[in-house]
Protein backbone atom coordinates (compact mmCIF):
# COMPACT_ATOMS: atom_id res chain seq x y z
CA UNK A 1 0.00 0.00 0.00
CA UNK A 2 1.67 2.81 -1.32
CA UNK A 3 1.46 6.42 -0.70
CA UNK A 4 -0.01 8.73 -2.85
CA UNK A 5 -0.05 12.06 -3.78
CA UNK A 6 -2.71 14.09 -1.14
CA UNK A 7 -5.89 13.62 -2.99
CA UNK A 8 -5.24 11.73 -5.60
CA UNK A 9 -6.89 8.78 -4.47
CA UNK A 10 -8.84 10.45 -1.74
CA UNK A 11 -10.70 12.82 -4.59
CA UNK A 12 -12.52 9.34 -5.65
CA UNK A 13 -14.04 8.85 -2.04
CA UNK A 14 -14.05 12.05 -0.64
CA UNK A 15 -17.55 13.07 -0.52
CA UNK A 16 -18.23 9.04 0.88
CA UNK A 17 -15.50 9.32 3.71
CA UNK A 18 -14.64 12.52 4.85
CA UNK A 19 -16.54 15.25 4.35
CA UNK A 20 -18.41 17.24 6.90
CA UNK A 21 -21.97 16.96 5.41
CA UNK A 22 -22.84 20.45 6.41
CA UNK A 23 -21.97 22.87 3.30
CA UNK A 24 -26.11 23.59 2.52
CA UNK A 25 -26.17 25.53 6.26
CA UNK A 26 -22.27 27.20 5.40
CA UNK A 27 -24.28 28.42 2.29
CA UNK A 28 -26.96 29.76 4.03
CA UNK A 29 -24.59 31.67 6.09
CA UNK A 30 -22.31 33.58 3.47
CA UNK A 31 -25.97 33.98 1.64
CA UNK A 32 -26.82 36.00 4.80
CA UNK A 33 -24.07 37.24 6.17
CA UNK A 34 -23.55 39.66 2.43
CA UNK A 35 -27.70 39.26 1.85
CA UNK A 36 -27.33 43.28 2.24
CA UNK A 37 -24.84 44.48 0.67
CA UNK A 38 -25.56 47.41 -1.25
CA UNK A 39 -23.94 46.47 -4.36
CA UNK A 40 -25.20 43.14 -4.54
CA UNK A 41 -22.87 39.86 -4.59
CA UNK A 42 -23.57 38.07 -7.33
CA UNK A 43 -19.77 36.20 -8.38
CA UNK A 44 -18.33 33.74 -5.46
CA UNK A 45 -14.68 32.72 -6.09
CA UNK A 46 -14.93 28.99 -4.08
CA UNK A 47 -10.94 28.85 -3.10
CA UNK A 48 -9.87 25.35 -2.55
CA UNK A 49 -13.36 24.31 -3.62
CA UNK A 50 -12.36 20.19 -3.96
CA UNK A 51 -15.23 18.14 -5.22
CA UNK A 52 -17.41 21.24 -5.72
CA UNK A 53 -19.49 20.64 -2.68
CA UNK A 54 -20.02 24.28 -1.59
CA UNK A 55 -19.63 25.47 -5.16
CA UNK A 56 -23.21 23.23 -5.71
CA UNK A 57 -24.65 25.01 -2.76
CA UNK A 58 -24.03 28.82 -3.86
CA UNK A 59 -25.10 27.99 -7.47
CA UNK A 60 -28.46 26.72 -5.86
CA UNK A 61 -29.05 29.95 -4.28
CA UNK A 62 -28.34 31.99 -7.79
CA UNK A 63 -24.69 32.71 -7.47
CA UNK A 64 -22.28 33.01 -10.05
CA UNK A 65 -19.60 30.70 -8.82
CA UNK A 66 -15.53 30.05 -10.32
CA UNK A 67 -13.82 27.31 -8.48
CA UNK A 68 -10.19 26.89 -7.73
CA UNK A 69 -8.38 23.89 -6.27
CA UNK A 70 -4.37 22.36 -6.47
CA UNK A 71 -5.89 19.01 -7.02
CA UNK A 72 -6.35 17.85 -10.37
CA UNK A 73 -8.46 14.59 -8.98
CA UNK A 74 -10.52 16.75 -6.90
CA UNK A 75 -11.25 19.18 -9.63
CA UNK A 76 -12.16 16.20 -12.21
CA UNK A 77 -14.55 15.16 -9.26
CA UNK A 78 -16.30 18.58 -9.15
CA UNK A 79 -16.26 18.94 -13.42
CA UNK A 80 -18.61 15.46 -12.76
CA UNK A 81 -21.07 17.17 -10.01
CA UNK A 82 -21.37 20.52 -11.57
CA UNK A 83 -20.96 20.21 -15.45
CA UNK A 84 -19.42 21.64 -18.02
CA UNK A 85 -20.83 25.41 -17.26
CA UNK A 86 -18.52 26.00 -14.25
CA UNK A 87 -15.65 27.57 -14.46
CA UNK A 88 -12.75 25.41 -12.53
CA UNK A 89 -9.34 26.17 -12.49
CA UNK A 90 -6.62 24.36 -10.99
CA UNK A 91 -4.04 26.55 -8.92
CA UNK A 92 -1.50 26.18 -6.33
CA UNK A 93 -2.04 28.42 -3.17
CA UNK A 94 -0.62 31.72 -3.07
CA UNK A 95 -0.74 31.54 -6.95
CA UNK A 96 -3.73 32.74 -8.17
CA UNK A 97 -3.71 33.86 -11.44
CA UNK A 98 -7.19 34.29 -12.84
CA UNK A 99 -8.02 37.31 -14.23
CA UNK A 100 -11.29 38.36 -12.83
CA UNK A 101 -12.66 40.32 -10.03
CA UNK A 102 -15.24 39.00 -7.52
CA UNK A 103 -17.73 39.92 -5.25
CA UNK A 104 -16.95 37.70 -2.70
CA UNK A 105 -14.68 34.64 -1.84
CA UNK A 106 -15.19 31.82 0.22
CA UNK A 107 -12.83 29.03 1.71
CA UNK A 108 -14.72 26.20 3.34
CA UNK A 109 -13.58 23.05 5.37
CA UNK A 110 -10.02 24.18 6.65
CA UNK A 111 -8.80 24.38 2.90
CA UNK A 112 -6.55 27.25 3.79
CA UNK A 113 -4.78 25.09 6.98
CA UNK A 114 -2.64 23.47 4.22
CA UNK A 115 -0.91 26.56 3.52
CA UNK A 116 2.53 28.00 5.55
CA UNK A 117 1.73 31.31 8.03
CA UNK A 118 3.74 33.15 5.51
CA UNK A 119 1.66 31.53 2.76
CA UNK A 120 -1.40 32.66 4.31
CA UNK A 121 -0.40 36.09 4.21
CA UNK A 122 0.34 35.53 0.73
CA UNK A 123 -2.88 33.79 -0.65
CA UNK A 124 -4.92 37.07 1.40
CA UNK A 125 -3.03 39.55 -0.59
CA UNK A 126 -3.68 37.42 -3.58
CA UNK A 127 -7.40 37.43 -2.84
CA UNK A 128 -7.74 40.91 -2.62
CA UNK A 129 -6.71 42.07 -5.64
CA UNK A 130 -9.67 39.65 -7.10
CA UNK A 131 -12.26 40.56 -4.44
CA UNK A 132 -14.29 44.54 -5.21
CA UNK A 133 -13.87 46.73 -2.92
CA UNK A 134 -16.41 46.07 -0.29
CA UNK A 135 -16.31 42.81 -1.20
CA UNK A 136 -16.97 39.72 1.00
CA UNK A 137 -14.22 37.32 2.60
CA UNK A 138 -15.31 33.93 4.70
CA UNK A 139 -13.61 31.32 5.41
CA UNK A 140 -12.56 28.75 8.17
CA UNK A 141 -9.12 28.34 9.91
CA UNK A 142 -8.17 26.01 12.83
CA UNK A 143 -6.37 27.74 15.62
CA UNK A 144 -5.56 26.50 19.08
CA UNK A 145 -8.75 24.92 19.99
CA UNK A 146 -8.65 21.91 17.19
CA UNK A 147 -4.76 21.58 17.94
CA UNK A 148 -5.52 20.65 21.12
CA UNK A 149 -8.41 18.24 20.30
CA UNK A 150 -6.27 16.53 17.81
CA UNK A 151 -3.44 16.09 20.38
CA UNK A 152 -6.02 14.67 22.63
CA UNK A 153 -7.43 12.49 19.52
CA UNK A 154 -5.09 11.65 17.42
CA UNK A 155 -6.92 8.70 15.71
CA UNK A 156 -10.18 8.75 13.98
CA UNK A 157 -11.57 5.63 12.08
CA UNK A 158 -14.77 4.71 10.69
CA UNK A 159 -16.85 2.76 8.15
CA UNK A 160 -19.00 4.26 5.12
CA UNK A 161 -20.61 3.18 2.19
CA UNK A 162 -18.19 -0.07 2.15
CA UNK A 163 -15.02 1.66 3.09
CA UNK A 164 -12.87 1.34 6.12
CA UNK A 165 -10.85 4.43 6.94
CA UNK A 166 -8.15 5.28 9.61
CA UNK A 167 -6.61 8.92 10.34
CA UNK A 168 -3.88 8.70 11.92
CA UNK A 169 -2.90 12.48 13.16
CA UNK A 170 0.71 13.97 14.28
CA UNK A 171 0.65 17.26 16.15
CA UNK A 172 4.06 19.30 16.68
CA UNK A 173 3.11 21.64 19.23
CA UNK A 174 5.91 23.85 18.74
CA UNK A 175 5.62 23.99 15.44
CA UNK A 176 1.79 24.07 15.09
CA UNK A 177 1.75 21.37 12.61
CA UNK A 178 -0.32 18.24 11.69
CA UNK A 179 1.22 15.23 9.57
CA UNK A 180 -1.88 12.83 8.40
CA UNK A 181 -1.83 9.54 7.55
CA UNK A 182 -4.63 8.62 5.53
CA UNK A 183 -5.34 4.62 5.10
CA UNK A 184 -8.78 3.76 3.25
CA UNK A 185 -9.65 0.46 2.67
CA UNK A 186 -12.78 -1.50 0.42
CA UNK A 187 -14.40 -3.57 2.26
CA UNK A 188 -15.17 -6.00 -0.91
CA UNK A 189 -12.10 -6.50 -2.65
CA UNK A 190 -9.68 -5.47 0.24
CA UNK A 191 -8.25 -2.46 -2.11
CA UNK A 192 -5.97 -0.08 -0.26
CA UNK A 193 -4.39 3.29 -0.32
CA UNK A 194 -2.50 5.72 2.07
CA UNK A 195 -2.24 9.43 1.50
CA UNK A 196 -0.40 11.51 3.57
CA UNK A 197 -1.23 15.17 4.15
CA UNK A 198 0.48 18.12 6.04
CA UNK A 199 -1.61 21.19 7.77
CA UNK A 200 -0.96 23.89 9.60
CA UNK A 201 -2.76 25.33 13.05
CA UNK A 202 -2.66 28.88 13.08
CA UNK A 203 -2.50 31.76 15.85
CA UNK A 204 -6.08 33.99 16.04
CA UNK A 205 -3.02 36.79 15.70
CA UNK A 206 -1.90 35.58 12.84
CA UNK A 207 -5.04 35.54 11.29
CA UNK A 208 -5.90 38.61 12.08
CA UNK A 209 -2.90 40.49 10.97
CA UNK A 210 -2.62 38.82 8.06
CA UNK A 211 -6.13 39.63 6.88
CA UNK A 212 -5.50 43.43 7.88
CA UNK A 213 -1.75 43.59 5.96
CA UNK A 214 -4.09 42.31 3.13
CA UNK A 215 -6.50 45.44 3.00
CA UNK A 216 -9.63 43.50 4.89
CA UNK A 217 -11.55 44.69 7.46
CA UNK A 218 -12.67 42.05 10.10
CA UNK A 219 -16.23 42.08 10.61
CA UNK A 220 -16.31 39.20 12.92
CA UNK A 221 -15.65 35.91 14.01
CA UNK A 222 -18.45 32.98 14.57
CA UNK A 223 -18.25 29.64 15.57
CA UNK A 224 -18.87 27.24 12.71
CA UNK A 225 -20.60 29.21 10.57
CA UNK A 226 -23.43 30.35 12.74
CA UNK A 227 -24.43 33.76 14.73
CA UNK A 228 -22.46 32.83 17.73
CA UNK A 229 -19.13 34.71 18.66
CA UNK A 230 -16.28 32.28 18.36
CA UNK A 231 -14.70 31.32 21.77
CA UNK A 232 -11.36 29.36 22.82
CA UNK A 233 -13.65 26.30 22.58
CA UNK A 234 -14.41 26.79 19.25
CA UNK A 235 -13.23 23.90 16.58
CA UNK A 236 -13.88 25.61 13.37
CA UNK A 237 -13.61 29.41 13.59
CA UNK A 238 -15.45 31.28 10.64
CA UNK A 239 -13.62 34.82 9.64
CA UNK A 240 -15.68 37.33 8.09
CA UNK A 241 -14.11 40.20 6.44
CA UNK A 242 -13.96 42.90 3.66
CA UNK A 243 -11.79 44.12 1.30
CA UNK A 244 -11.09 48.12 1.89
CA UNK A 245 -11.58 50.37 -0.76
CA UNK A 246 -8.03 51.58 -0.92
CA UNK A 247 -6.57 48.70 -1.95
CA UNK A 248 -4.19 46.01 -0.16
CA UNK A 249 -0.99 46.95 1.37
CA UNK A 250 2.25 44.68 0.52
CA UNK A 251 1.75 41.67 2.44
Amino acid sequence: MSPADPYARLAGVYDEIVVDPSYGRMAAFVHEVWGDDDAGVRTVLDVCCGTGLMARELIARGYRVTGIDASAAMLARARRLLGPDVALVQEALPDLAIDAVFDAAVSTFDGLNYLTPPDLRATLVALANRIRPGGWLVFDAHTDAMMEFTVANPVVEGEKDGWRFAITNTVEVATRTCDSRIEVTRESDGEAFTERHRQYFFTDAQVGDALAAAGFDLVGVTDDYGHEPADGASLRPTWVARRRGGGPRPG
